[in-house]
C-alpha cells in the first residue's frame, strides 16, 4: 500500500516507449496528486505507464465502482479547488460514472476524467467485447453535462489536448472535462518523441472575468443607499478569501447574511448570519453568485408544486457572479431568474474585494444619521440572529433525551467532541441541524453541502483525501439510505487510511421521499401508515458497524441511547486522530 503520492518510485524506463508514456507525461505536467479508478481493461496501457514509467507519481485511488472514483475526485476539487484525475473504462465504466459527472457538473467542480475508448481500427477488437464495450463518439454519453470532450486522433495532439481539458476544467464557472483516449493508441510503440513541455503552460486557467467598472459602481450604490440590505449567498466560498470579504462587505454597509451552503460562505455565529425570514422585510438583495434565486426567495407549496415570492414590490435586487455563463442546453439547473435591476457577470473572487472598495469610497463621507439608521439594522440583524440560535439550542435542549435520537441531539452530541479538535463536515449536515448548532469559523470548515442521494459517501472520502495529512478530524454525518447505495466506498477509506469519522444520521428510511408520501396521503386522504411501504430500510435493519469493521473500520453500534453517544463519538474520533484511519459510530435516528 502506498500512503502518499510520492511513497516509492519505480521506474524500469526512463524515457517514454509506448503512446501511453506520452498520456502519463503530459498528466505528470499538470502536477496531479490522484487519480481514481475502477481498473479496466480499455486503459492498460495507460495504468501500466502510471504504475511503471511514473513510478507512483501521480498516486492511484482505487474504487469499487465508477461513481464512487468520479465521487472522490469531486470532493477532493471540493476541497482544495483543484483537480485531480479519475479514469473510466470504455463505454460501459463511462456509463456507470456518469450521476457522479452529472453532480460534479453542478455543483462547478473541476475534475479531469479520462476514458479508455475503442480501439477506434476495427481490425485491432476483440471479438464482442470490444464491440459492445465501444461507441461511436464515446464522449456524446456526458456531452451535456461535461464542460468540454474530445477524443484525441493521433498520438501527437494528446499532450495539447490534455492540457486544454485540465484548462477548461480549472477555468471558472468549473466544471468536468473528459478526455477518450484510444486503446490501440495508449499500446502503439512510439516511432518519435512527442513534446509535452508546454502542457503546463497550455493547461494554466486564464485570468478571472472582472466586472464592468461602470456597472459595478451602480451596484455598489445601489447597495448603498438600501436601508435594510440583504445578501443571498451561493457558490463565492470556492475561494477561501471570499469568506473574509463577505465578512467585511456585510459589516461595513451592514447586510444581512443569508447562506445556501453550496459552499461555505459566511461563518455561522457571526451576528449578522441571518435566515431566510429575513427576506420579507428587505429592501435590496444581492445574490452573490447565486443559480438559483427563487429557493431562498419564495414561499413553497410542495403539494402543489407552486412558490410565492417573498421579496417585497418595490425591492431592489441585484446579482453578481457567473449568470449564464456556463449554462447547458440540456440540464435546467440554472433554475428560474429573477428580474435584477443591476446585474454582473464576473467572477466573484476578482468582483467581491473590487465592490467592497467601492463601498468603501462611498461610505466614507456619509452623515451621521444615515450611519445612525445602518447601525440600527444591524443590530436588527444581530437580534434576529441570537433569537433564532437561542430558538434551535432550546429545541435542541428539549430533543435530548427523546428516543429514538432526535437530528438535533445526534448533531448536538457530536459537536461536544468535534469541537475539541480542528474539524472538518464534508457534505451532510443532518438537516441542517449542524450547520445551527456548530460554529463554522473558517472556510475549510465545510466544502459545501450534500447534493442528492448517492452522492455523500464518495465526495466525503475526496474530502478526506484532501486533508488527509493535516491533523484535522474529517466528520461526515452520513445518511444510511445514501450509504446503501456505495456500502463498499468504505473500503477505500480503509485502504488509504483516510482520516474520516463516519456517524450515521441513521433513520432507516428513505425519508425524503417518505415525507413526500405522507404529504400526498394528508392531500389525498389515504392511510398515512402506509407511507412507510417501499421507503423503510428495516426487515432487516442494516447493521453498519459491521460492516464497517468488515471493511477494516473501527466501529461501533447501532447507538440508540442518546445519552450513549458522545462517548461513543469520542472513542471514535480519538482512533481517526491515533490512528489516521477511519471510524464509524452508527446512530439510529428518529424519521426526519
Amino acid at each position: 500500500m502506498t500512503d502518499s503520492p510520492r511513497a516509492h518510485s519505480h521506474a524500469p524506463y526512463d524515457k517514454p516507449t509506448w503512446g501511453s508514456d506520452v498520456m502519463v507525461d503530459a498528466l505528470r505536467q499538470l502536477d496531479l496528486p490522484y487519480v481514481a479508478l475502477n481498473p479496466g481493461s480499455s486503459f492498460r496501457g495507460l495504468h501500466d505507464s502510471l504504475v511503471n514509467y511514473a513510478g507512483d507519481e501521480i498516486q492511484m485511488i482505487e474504487c469499487p465502482h465508477e461513481k464512487i472514483a468520479v465521487g472522490v475526485a469531486h470532493g477532493y476539487a471540493k476541497a482544495t479547488g483543484r483537480p485531480m484525475a479519475v479514469i473510466l473504462h470504455d463505454l460501459v465504466g463511462l456509463l456507470q460514472g456518469t450521476m457522479g459527472v452529472y453532480y460534479a457538473y453542478i455543483d462547478r467542480a473541476p475534475v479531469l476524467i479520462l476514458g479508455g475508448s475503442g480501439p477506434a481500427d476495427h481490425t485491432r477488437r476483440r471479438p464482442y467485447i470490444d464491440w459492445i464495450h465501444s461507441a461511436n463518439v464515446q464522449g456524446q454519453v456526458v456531452r451535456d453535462y461535461t464542460k468540454w470532450d474530445h477524443e484525441p486522433r493521433s498520438i501527437e495532439s494528446v499532450p495539447a489536448i490534455i492540457a486544454r481539458a485540465h484548462r477548461i476544467a480549472t477555468t471558472g464557472p468549473c466544471g468536468p472535462t473528459y478526455v477518450a483516449l484510444d486503446a490501440g493508441m495508449q499500446e502503439d510503440p512510439l516511432i518519435e518523441p512527442v513534446a509535452v513541455d508546454e502542457v503546463a503552460a497550455l493547461a494554466a486557467a486564464p485570468a478571472p472575468v472582472a466586472p464592468d467598472p461602470t456597472t459595478l459602481r451602480a451596484l455598489a450604490e445601489e447597495l448603498c443607499a438600501a436601508h435594510r440590505p440583504v445578501m443571498v449567498l451561493g457558490y463565492a466560498g470556492r475561494d477561501p478569501a471570499s469568506f473574509q470579504h463577505l465578512v467585511e462587505l456585510a459589516e461595513l454597509v451592514g447586510i444581512g447574511a443569508v447562506d445556501t451552503y453550496w459552499r461555505l460562505n459566511f461563518p455561522t455565529r457571526h451576528p449578522l448570519a441571518v435566515y431566510d425570514s429575513v427576506i420579507d422585510d428587505a429592501d435590496c438583495v444581492l445574490f452573490v453568485d447565486v443559480k438559483d434565486m427563487v429557493k431562498p426567495t419564495h414561499r413553497i407549496d410542495r403539494l402543489a408544486r407552486r412558490v410565492e415570492s417573498r421579496l417585497d414590490p418595490g425591492c431592489r435586487v441585484l446579482s453578481l457572479g457567473f449568470g449564464d455563463i456556463g449554462i447547458s442546453s440540456w440540464s435546467e439547473d440554472y433554475a428560474q431568474l429573477i428580474p435584477a435591476h443591476q446585474s454582473i457577470v464576473a467572477d466573484t473572487a476578482v468582483a467581491l474585494p473590487l465592490l467592497l472598495a467601492e463601498c468603501r469610497r462611498l461610505l466614507a463621507d456619509e452623515d451621521a444619521g444615515r450611519a445612525a439608521a445602518r447601525a440600527a439594522w444591524k443590530a436588527d440583524l444581530a437580534d434576529r440572529h441570537e433569537r433564532k440560535h437561542a430558538e434551535w439550542d432550546a429545541r435542541a435542549a428539549e430533543a435530548a433525551t427523546e428516543t429514538p435520537v432526535a437530528t438535533a441531539q445526534l448533531a448536538a452530541a457530536v459537536w461536544e467532541v468535534v469541537r475539541e479538535h480542528d474539524w472538518v463536515l464534508t457534505a451532510g449536515t443532518a438537516s441542517e441541524w449542524a450547520l445551527r448548532l456548530w460554529d463554522f469559523d473558517a472556510p475549510y470548515r465545510h466544502p459545501g453541502r450534500q447534493l442528492g442521494t448517492a452522492t455523500q459517501i464518495g465526495i466525503s472520502l475526496g474530502v478526506a483525501l484532501a486533508h488527509k495529512g493535516t491533523g484535522r478530524l474529517v466528520v461526515d454525518l452520513q445518511p444510511d439510505g445514501d450509504l446503501m447505495f456505495d456500502v463498499g466506498a468504505l473500503w477505500v477509506a480503509s485502504r488509504y487510511q483516510l482520516p474520516l469519522l463516519v456517524v450515521m444520521f441513521n433513520n432507516r428510511a428513505y425519508y425524503n421521499d417518505w415525507e413526500h408520501q405522507e404529504r400526498l396521503a394528508e392531500q389525498r386522504g389515504t392511510p398515512i401508515e402506509r407511507a412507510r411501504i417501499g421507503m423503510a430500510i428495516d426487515e432487516p435493519e442494516p447493521d453498519f458497524a459491521t460492516v464497517a469493521k468488515g471493511f477494516g473500520w473501527y466501529a461501533e453500534g447501532p447507538v440508540t441511547d442518546p445519552a450513549a453517544i458522545t462517548e461513543a463519538v469520542r472513542r471514535a474520533a480519538a482512533h481517526v486522530m491515533e490512528s489516521g484511519g477511519p471510524a464509524l459510530v452508527d446512530v439510529v435516528c428518529q424519521p426526519q
